[in-house]
């Protein structure tokens, strides 16, 4: 645990900046989620310690599902799939959003403080950042209306803005961002991806033909994990 610690400070030290990045880009989405909540849905009132109970609960489990992670045939080895969106995506449904933002937070840092961080950040940014993507838009319309149709159609519209943003994000922050900080030259992340496959012969065939089928296999098992588990979860903790 404190080698743990002293390569996470370390890190932070080293990476300043996309740390700076971090953290503006979570106080964006958390003022998001707060606003989406206070002004519109008003979900209903728990009190603040079963919150922070459950919200502890979700952040814990997802942290143990991050452990049993696999690659996918058409992807380079640094995508691979987790299920941790799972709890995560519970959470906001029984909660609220707001509630799934912190849960997908508090979910990475304990990760941090169990395994470290093997991508200067750059990995675990994107993990909160394309969850949040994904919670937030599901979230926010099962909330409007809820019932098991608005649920699935939620959970499409995150999926298919998981899918979207995660294109955009990956071609303008992450893989740069990776480059740089690994001093890798970027047709070295992409020759990886031409190994799997021929046609990706730059950032944008890489998004095309990896990033985005990846994040659409990603969306629909957790969507459907999610739909087969969650009302036996929110009976099994007694949330309503």
């Amino acid at each position: 645990m404190l080698e743990n610690w002293g390569k996470l400070w370390g890190t932070v030290l080293d990476n300043v900046l996309y740390v700076l990045v971090f953290l503006m880009i979570f106080a964006a989405i958390f003022a998001v989620a707060m606003a989406l909540e206070k002004l519109w849905l008003k979900p209903e009132r728990q009190s603040p310690a079963r919150r922070v109970a459950y919200i502890g609960i979700f952040a814990a489990i997802g942290a143990i599902l991050v452990y049993f992670e696999f690659p996918l045939p058409f992807a380079p080895g640094f995508y691979e799939l987790d299920f941790s969106f799972v709890p995560e995506l519970i959470c906001s449904f029984s909660l609220g959003p707001m509630a799934g933002v912190v849960c997908a937070l508090v979910k990475e840092l304990l990760k941090l403080l169990l395994r470290g961080t093997t991508t200067a950040f750059v990995g675990d940014l994107s993990n909160f950042v394309m969850g949040c993507a994904f919670i937030l838009p599901a979230s926010v319309i099962y909330y409007a209306k809820k019932s098991r149709k608005s649920a699935l159609i939620g959970m499409g519209v995150g999926t298919v803005v998981l899918t979207a943003f995660g294109s955009v994000f990956n071609a303008f922050y992450l893989i740069p961002a990776f480059a740089a900080l690994f001093k890798w030259p970027i047709d070295k992340i992409v020759a990886m991806g031409t190994e799997i496959n021929p046609a990706i012969t730059s950032v944008n065939t890489l998004v095309l033909f990896a990033v985005v089928p990846f994040n659409l296999v990603k969306g629909v098992l957790v969507s459907a994990i999610t739909f087969l588990l969650y009302k036996h979860i929110e009976r099994l903790l007694r949330m309503k």
